[in-house]
Formats: structure tokens, sequence, C-alpha cells
């Protein structure tokens, strides 16, 4: 799958079946349906984005992967990012995390933060090949099961050569 078939969009509350199952589907510790309906709409700093892909068996086109993420005055924050297996590796997480760095950029963010497991090489691979440096550790910050977290930042705040052109 190349990146250029993937569409980005804004997610609303008519595919919160959907986002609730990709989330259970990555996460040992998924968020809740009332948690994720929350982040879609009642966060007045929330953005929600979904990724739709081609699906290689059927030819219908899918919700592969959502991100969430906020945007607080200067500040891009990563909340959620989880794309389904079958899609992985494919640039959907990419295409996802520059779209929320472009929108950051354009109200004004001047940096980006985020926490990923300390066990997840591929994103902690990704976010690197962004621009993202860590920066800290949370020690036990995960639960099911527990772990630690690596605090990463992209400061300044910039569009990776990988993000490619808009």
């Amino acid at each position: 799958m190349a990146a250029d078939s993937v569409i980005i969009e804004p997610a609303t509350v008519d595919v919160l079946d959907e986002v609730l199952a990709i989330e259970q589907a990555c996460f040992s510790a998924p968020w809740t349906r009332k948690m994720l309906a929350a982040e879609l709409s009642g966060n007045q700093f929330a953005h929600f984005l979904i990724a739709k892909c081609l699906d290689p068996h059927s030819g219908a086109l899918v919700i592969s992967g959502y991100f969430c993420y906020w945007i607080v005055f200067e500040e891009l924050r990563l909340m959620n990012l989880a794309v389904l297996a079958p899609f992985r590796r494919g640039g959907v997480a990419s295409k996802l995390v520059c779209t929320a760095i472009r929108a950051g950029l354009e109200r004004g963010a001047n940096r980006a933060m985020l926490e990923v497991r300390a066990s997840n090489q591929e994103a902690r691979a990704l976010y690197e090949r962004l621009g993202f440096r860590q920066t800290a550790t949370r020690t036990r910050y995960y639960v099911k099961p527990e772990e630690d977290a690596v605090l990463m930042e992209l400061a300044p705040l910039e569009v990776s050569a990988l993000c490619g052109q808009p």
C-alpha cells in the first residue's frame, strides 16, 4: 500500500464504533467508548482523524487507523494513534501524524509532545524519523502490562521531509 493511497479525514461520531474496534484491537488497556466519544465531541482541544485504505481482500474503502491529538495553545499533544495490523508499515501512521503536525503549525503550535510505551520500538522509530527526540522517561506509566513511558518532543515543530508535500 502506498502512502498516497491513504485518505485522511476528520472523524465524526458516526465512526465511533469502528474507532472503538480499532482501539480494542491495538491496545492492551484501550480507551472506553465514553472516553473516545468525549474526545470526538466534548473536548475543545481535541482533534480526531481517521485513515481510510482499500481493503486488499474486499476492495472496499475501510477505516484502517485513527489519531487523536490536542492543540493546546502552542503545543501539539499526540494522544492516541492506532493502525490495524494489516495496514501497518504502509505509511498510514506517518500520514496521520504529518497531518496533525501541519494542523498544529496552522494553529500556532511550536512544539509537539507525546508518550509512548518503552517497548513500542516501531512507534518510537516512526517518531524519530519524523524528528522527535526522547526527553525523559515516566516509570510505570502504563498498565496492562505495567511499563515505562518514553517522553518525546519535536521542538521546534516542523514538517519532516518524510511527510512530503501536503
